[in-house]
């Protein structure tokens, strides 16, 4: 499949060489291609390569993780055995108390007997990425009525110092709880050293974050989540990223039992259709370095 860039190049060489009125027409077509993309919102494409960085917020959560039952009984297929089989390396956004040795009792509580660390370090172990989702995953206007900014910032370093106790390596990635920002503030983040995920329009389609509302198909209330179900969500939403010749996603999930059956099927999906899955910091690179 040529991306739109490939075909409006296509169209223009072949208007060269019918003449002018099939110029005219061509000409007209390729610049359609382009007409979805408002000023200052090229989107890069990867050397006609599909790409799809498959992200998970809100972890660890160990049943999920590692396919057992919940304190509650809630059972789980294995997300990690998952990604093995699919040959998959994926990037979570873990929130950094759950890595702490106060939050053992609660973890072996909620997850089946395992603590949340443990899960972070099987992640790391079958080499998928960390990255940071803020240490408490506290609301950042709440808190900065109630604390102020700096108390934020020293919330994400915190976050940051146990993830690298666990990788070995300081998280580049910051995703805020529910996207949540201000602009000043999101400078303030990236000025020490962070690249602040975003579902915002200010960026290029291929960068911000596409919401997967996963957390919207789990516990009793599942009035909005997409119908007919959220793996159709997730397709149209690709679909339609598509038609506006995006071909580069970063999908955010959630460590949700639901989400490890809608993946089960979505991965093999779009593998077949022309997708390879890379990590986000892979992603990141193939995107920033592809041609405008």
């Amino acid at each position: 499949m040529l991306h739109s860039s490939s075909r409006s190049v296509g169209a223009l060489c072949l208007a060269l060489a019918l003449g002018a009125r099939a110029s005219r027409l061509l000409l007209a077509l390729s610049i359609a291609d382009f007409a979805h993309i408002a000023p200052g919102q090229a989107t890069p494409h990867t050397a006609n390569q599909k790409l799809v960085a498959l992200t998970f917020d809100d972890g660890p959560k160990p049943y999920v993780l590692l396919g057992t039952k919940s304190g509650a009984g809630v059972s789980s297929a294995s997300l990690l055995d998952l990604l093995d089989r699919q040959g998959v390396k994926a990037t979570f956004f873990v929130m950094g108390w759950r890595l702490s040795k106060n939050a053992d009792d609660r973890c072996r509580k909620v997850d089946g007997g395992v603590p949340c660390r443990q899960g972070a370090e099987e992640e790391h172990r079958r080499g998928h990425e960390i990255e940071n989702h803020t240490y408490g995953h506290g609301d950042f206007r709440q808190m900065k009525k109630r604390y102020g900014e700096e108390w934020i910032l020293n919330d994400i370093d915190k976050g940051s110092r146990i993830i690298e106790s666990v990788t070995g390596t300081r998280p580049k990635y910051l995703r805020p709880p529910d996207w949540d920002i201000w602009e000043d503030f999101r400078k303030r983040i990236e000025a020490r050293g962070y690249h602040v995920m975003t579902k915002s329009s200010a960026v290029p389609p291929a960068l911000r974050d596409v919401d997967s509302e996963d957390y919207f198909c789990a516990g009793r209330n599942l009035s909005k989540c997409p119908k007919p179900s959220d793996y159709d969500y997730v397709l149209r939403t690709i679909e339609q990223r598509e038609r506006h010749g995006v071909y580069d996603h970063i999908l955010v999930f959630h460590e949700l039992p639901q989400s490890v059956e809608l993946l089960s099927r979505l991965i093999p999906e779009l593998k077949k259709r022309g997708y390879t899955f890379v990590s986000l910091n892979k992603y990141m690179e193939a995107v920033e370095r592809a041609p405008m």
